[in-house]
């Protein structure tokens, strides 16, 4: 949607500069994520040669993703069979109109196998007017696939012995460099954050919402309970206190809400991962990428549950068991075969044509997705978060004492400070104790108290 109101208005200057300014943000952490992605998981690979459980720590993550997704998508049938969305609309089947994009199930592969070493995928649009024909062509990126390719060339590179000692090394100085330039923008988080806010205020009003309310009560009601009950038991369960990871997670999942995007939210989320809930830097740069593409409740979960209860009621369709079922088994693993595309709408049309239900039904869902998605993103971030903070808890190579003290403020603290503060106090330490020696006394170089 562009800068303008839900009435579809002429955009005023406040608008515009509003989306400005929080589009040109967004746009900015997407720009840093390929670079950060391919360093931070050949670096990862690279340092994991020293840790005795890397394979278990994968599985151990992918079951994760696999035990929070069910959850998700049970709470979303649960509350689908309890709020009857679809019995309860007052939206007319004339509205209804096939989606201009869908999922299968050979998207996953698609979305697997790299086109080329960069991820790089290119579209050209035409435009055709009375003054002629012009053309434009966008560039974009696939995360999954350059997370293939970077875990191929992380693990030839291990293979490959000393040869490959050059080569690592100048990754993990790219990786720093990525890390500085990622920190600078990271910085500018709070402005793009107010511009974000200040838009969907502007433009997402809520009268689109009369139509569909108990679909989208329904959907909000779902993804509440999934982050402020689900989350919060998964914690307690682990032996991690629940207003720690709030704390910590929450700049990320605040700019997931606002930004309505995974992949552009993606840095700040490994950063509040690694910095604030205290997970390795070594494991976090392999799952959250991971997660990030792969690690949906929201979008994958909750949404095409209870959407899919709400298109059969709408066509009179009844569900039998075993058509929950396939809803929670695409639910659960589908969500990878949609890592190569954008939007719930693409995972809504992978469930609905797995069910056998018709897809017709998605466009009645169009006008008020965008509100959704808010919901969506930031309930697929906190899990983002989540499962790595899990993993490591459990395979005791959690920081606690790093997760119960770190606050949202840590992540505006550049490492370089905090090294520059730790030098400066020993420094200090150093020299009051060399002035309390007593006279005739020589203190030791570089002894410290």
């Amino acid at each position: 949607m562009g800068p303008q109101d839900a009435a579809g208005d002429v955009p005023n200057g406040l608008t515009a500069t509003l989306d400005t300014i929080g589009s040109s943000f967004v746009t900015l952490l997407k720009a840093v994520v390929p670079p950060l992605i391919f360093t931070a998981i050949v670096a990862s690979i690279a340092n994991l040669r020293t840790v005795t459980n890397a394979a278990r720590l994968a599985g151990q993550t992918l079951l994760w993703f696999a035990i929070t997704a069910a959850i998700s998508v049970a709470v979303g049938i649960g509350l689908g069979l309890l709020f009857q969305p679809g019995n309860r609309a007052s939206v007319s089947l004339d509205a209804a109109s096939e989606p201009g994009r869908t999922g299968t199930w050979l998207d996953f592969l698609n979305g697997l196998i790299p086109g080329n070493v960069l991820g790089l995928g290119a579209s050209t649009q035409v435009e055709v007017t009375d003054a002629g024909a012009s053309a434009s062509t966008s560039v974009s990126f696939n995360v999954l696939q350059i997370l293939v390719v970077a875990l191929v060339i992380g693990i030839a590179a291990l293979k490959s012995g000393k040869k490959a000692d050059p080569f690592l090394a100048f990754n993990r100085s790219a990786l720093a460099i990525v890390q500085k330039v990622l920190w600078w923008i990271i910085r500018l988080a709070p402005i793009g954050t107010a511009g974000l806010i200040g838009y969907a205020i502007a433009a997402y009003g809520w009268t689109s919402l009369a139509s569909l309310a108990w679909f989208a009560v329904a959907i909000y009601v779902g993804l509440a309970v999934v982050l402020f009950v689900v989350y919060p038991i998964l914690l307690r369960t682990n032996g991690l206190k629940i207003s720690s990871y709030f704390k910590g997670a929450w700049p990320a999942i605040q700019l997931a809400f606002v930004s309505r995007s995974s992949i552009g939210t993606l840095p700040v989320t490994q950063r509040v991962t690694e910095r604030n809930l205290g997970v390795p830097s070594e494991y976090a740069s392999f799952a959250v990428p991971l997660a990030a593409t792969t690690k949906m409740d929201g979008c994958a979960s909750i949404y095409p549950a209870i959407s899919a209860i709400f298109v059969a009621q709408i066509f009179g369709i009844d569900l039998s068991i075993t058509d929950y079922l396939l809803i929670a088994f695409v639910s659960v693993v589908g969500s990878a075969a949609t890592a190569g595309l954008t939007g719930a709408i693409v995972m809504l049309t992978l469930t609905l044509s797995t069910v056998g239900l018709p897809l017709a039904g998605v466009g009645l869902l169009l006008a008020i997705d965008p509100i959704l998605d808010m919901g969506r993103t930031a309930v697929n971030v906190a899990g983002q978060a989540l499962v790595p903070t899990i993993v490591a808890k459990r395979e005791g190579i959690l920081d606690l004492e790093q997760y119960e003290a770190a606050t949202a403020e840590d992540l505006f603290v550049d490492e370089d400070d905090d090294a520059s503060s730790e030098a400066t106090t020993e420094a200090t330490a150093t020299s009051e104790t060399a002035e309390a020696a007593p006279s005739g006394t020589k203190e030791p170089v570089g002894a410290s108290a």
